[in-house]
C-alpha cells in the first residue's frame, strides 16, 4: 500500500490544519516523528507515526523523520536502524534522509549563547540535590540559586568552559532564566544544557555537553519549518517553555498541538519497563512476538495495513482513553482473512483410520487457497486411510447433536474438501485415554451432499502418511491483567500461559513455506513462518491470531 492510499479520518488536528491553511498561515503542512533511538518502536508509536505520516500525505507535505538523540548514554546505531526499518515497514517515507538532533548541536549551542547574553539563562553550580530541593512543590514556590545573578561574561566563561570539557559531569549546568514562582514547574528555571563526557553514537567526543529535550525540540522544529509539532498530552504543560524559548530566540515558532496517548488493555508501553522485560530475559528479545513493540507484531505476522487500520479506527482524540487489545486483533483478522492462504495443519493430533477406505489407495482432493478468491487458484491434498485430526473434535459422550457438530460415537461429520464419515468405534490405552478412532466414510459424498440426510459439522485433517512435523509457537497476551502497571509489580500480572510450544502435523506444502509468510490454519487460527528461527525445510509457525476472541475475561 503506498502511503498516497493511507487516509486520514477526520479529527481536531485535521481541524486545526484546515483553517491553518485557508487563512493562509501555512501553504503547506510540515510534521515530524521524533523518535529517541534508545529502544525500539511500540504501538503508541504507531499511532503517531501514523498520524504524523499520513496528515502529511493528507495535506501532500512532508513528515521528517528525526532522531532525538540528545543523551548518548542510552543510545544506539542499532535502535536507528530498527526505527527505520519499523517506519519504513508501516508504510511511510521520509524523504532523502533521517534527521537528528545532533545535526542540530552546534546551532543549538549558538542560540544558548544568545540567551545567556540577553541575560536569559545562567550557569548554575548548584548540586542535584540542592536543585531539587529549591525547586519547590506545586504548592510551594522555589527558590533562587545562589548563582542565578551571575554575570553574563562570567556565564559565557563558564559555558565555553563546560563545552571545552574543563569540568565534571555534574558540577555545572546551564538554566533558563524564567520564574522560580511560576505554578508551572516547567517554567520554574529549566535546564537548557549538562555535562556528560560521554561518546555519542554520530558526533564521537566532539561534545561533551549536551542540550535537554525541552531546549532543544522546539528549535528543531523551527529549523526544519514544522508547522504543526504533534505530540502526546503529557508534554502540554511543556508548551508554554517550548514557546518561551522560540520567542525569546525570535525564530520561527510552529505550532504545538497535544493528543491523547494510546492506551492499550494487558499491554505495558513504558520503554524503561519493556527494556526490563528484554534485559530479565522474560521476553526473547525486543522482536518477542509477544512484546508491543512494531518489530514483534511484525515477527508474529501482524500485517503492517492492520496497524495502520487499527490507528485509523481508534481516532485522535484530547482525551485519554483504553482500547481493548481485541480492537487490533480485529483488524488483524479482518485482513488476514482476505489475504491469508487456507491450509490445514492440526496441532493436537488424534489418529483416525478410515475402515472402508482401500489400504493402498492415495487420492487427491482438490482444496481451494482461498475460498472466497477463486482466482487464487488451487492445491492437492492427498488422502488415504489413515488420518489425523484434532483431538478437540471428537468427544466420548458428545452434547445434543443440535448443540454439537463434531465427531463423537455414531456421529456423522464432513472431513474438510473430502468425505462424510462416521464414528464406528474409538480405542482407549491402559490410561483411559482415546488414541485412535475407527470410522467409515460415505464413499459417494465427495463434492456433494448425502441424500435424505443434513451434515452440519466440518473438521480438519492431515494425512498420517504425507503431513510433516512442524513446530508451531501459540503467543498469547503476554500480561492477564488488564492494566499490569496498576499492579503492585508489573511483573507480577506476566501470563505464565503467553507462550505454547507444541508439535504439529502439517500438510506437505506447508514444509516449504518461507520466512513471513502468513496462513489460516484452517478452524484454528493464523500463523506465520517465523522470520528468526526458521529455516528452510523447517519453518516455526508463530500464531498471529485466533479465528476468533477467545480471551476469557
Amino acid at each position: 500500500m503506498s502511503t498516497s492510499e493511507i487516509p486520514v479520518g477526520s479529527n481536531f488536528i485535521r481541524t486545526i490544519i484546515n483553517e491553518d491553511l485557508a487563512n493562509g498561515k501555512h501553504k503547506q503542512v510540515i510534521t515530524r516523528f521524533p523518535p529517541e533511538p534508545n529502544g525500539y518502536l511500540h504501538i503508541g508509536h504507531a499511532k503517531s507515526i501514523c498520524l504524523n505520516f499520513g496528515l502529511a500525505t493528507e495535506y501532500k507535505g512532508r513528515c521528517n523523520l528525526r532522531f532525538d538523540d540528545t543523551n548518548p548514554t542510552k543510545e544506539e546505531d542499532e535502535y536507528v536502524e530498527a526505527i527505520q526499518e519499523d517506519v519504513a515497514w508501516l508504510g511511510f517515507d521520509w524523504g532523502d534522509k533521517a534527521l537528528f538532533a545532533s545535526d542540530y548541536f552546534e546551532q543549538l549551542y549558538q542560540w544558548a549563547i544568545v540567551l545567556i547574553k540577553k541575560g536569559k539563562a545562567y550557569v548554575d553550580s548548584q548540586s542535584a540535590e540542592e536543585m531539587r530541593t529549591n525547586r519547590g512543590t506545586l504548592t510551594q514556590a522555589g527558590t533562587d540559586s545562589s548563582y542565578r545573578d551571575r554575570s553574563v561574561e562570567e556565564n559565557l566563561e563558564l559555558f565555553e568552559k563546560m563545552k571545552n570539557g574543563d569540568f565534571s559531569d555534574g558540577s555545572h549546568i546551564l538554566r533558563a532564566k524564567i520564574d522560580m514562582s511560576s505554578p508551572n514547574m516547567n517554567l520554574r528555571d529549566p535546564a537548557m544544557y549538562r555535562i556528560l563526557h560521554a561518546h555519542h553514537h554520530r558526533t564521537g567526543d566532539h561534545w561533551c555537553i549536551y542540550p535537554m529535550y525541552d531546549f532543544a525540540h522546539g528549535q528543531e522544529d523551527s529549523i526544519e519549518g514544522v508547522t504543526h509539532s504533534i505530540c502526546t498530552l503529557e508534554f502540554e504543560d511543556h508548551r508554554p517553555l517550548y514557546e518561551w524559548f522560540l520567542k525569546e530566540l525570535e525564530i520561527f515558532a510552529p505550532q504545538q498541538i497535544e493528543f491523547a496517548r494510546l492506551n492499550l488493555s494487558y499491554t505495558v508501553m513504558s520503554k524503561r519497563k519493556l527494556l526490563q522485560l528484554v534485559n530479565e530475559k522474560h521476553v526473547s528479545g525486543w522482536d518477542d512476538p509477544r512484546m508491543p513493540t512494531v518489530s514483534g507484531m511484525r515477527r508474529r505476522g501482524y500485517p503492517a495495513a492492520a496497524i495502520r487500520t487499527f490507528c485509523e479506527r481508534i481516532g485522535v482524540g484530547r482525551s485519554a482513553n483504553w482500547i481493548d487489545l481485541s480492537v487490533l486483533e480485529d483488524c488483524v483478522r479482518e485482513q488476514l482473512n482476505e489475504t491469508a492462504f487456507r491450509r490445514q495443519a492440526v496441532l493436537n493430533p488424534l489418529k483416525l483410520t478410515i475402515t472402508n477406505y482401500p489400504e493402498d489407495k492415495v487420492e487427491l482432493l482438490d482444496a481451494a487457497n482461498h475460498p472466497q478468491q477463486p482466482e487464487q487458484g488451487s492445491r492437492q491434498l492427498a488422502f488415504c486411510n489413515e488420518l489425523y485430526i484434532d483431538r478437540d473434535d471428537f468427544m466420548e459422550d458428545p452434547p445434543p447433536p443440535k448443540k454439537y457438530f463434531r465427531l463423537g460415537p455414531d456421529r456423522e461429520v464432513r472431513l474438510r474438501n473430502g468425505y462424510i464419515i462416521k464414528c464406528d468405534e474409538f480405542i482407549k490405552d491402559e490410561n483411559g485415554e482415546v488414541i485412535e478412532l475407527k470410522c467409515s466414510a460415505d464413499l459417494d459424498t465427495l463434492g456433494k451432499n448425502p441424500e435424505g440426510r443434513k451434515v452440519k459439522g466440518i473438521i480438519h485433517w492431515v494425512s498420517a502418511r504425507h503431513a510433516g512435523k512442524v513446530e508451531v509457537r501459540g503467543y498469547d497476551r503476554l500480561f492477564n491483567q488488564e492494566n499490569p502497571d496498576k499492579a503492585e509489580n508489573y511483573l507480577a500480572a506476566l501470563n505464565p500461559e503467553s507462550l505454547q510450544v507444541t508439535e504439529a502435523l502439517a500438510e506437505p506444502s506447508l514444509l516449504e513455506a518461507t520466512a513471513g509468510e502468513t496462513f489460516q490454519f484452517e478452524r484454528v487460527g493464523y500463523f506465520t513462518v517465523d522470520s528468526k528461527d526458521s529455516i528452510d525445510g523447517k519453518p516455526i509457525f508463530n500464531r498471529t491470531v485466533t479465528l476468533r476472541d477467545t480471551w476469557q475475561r
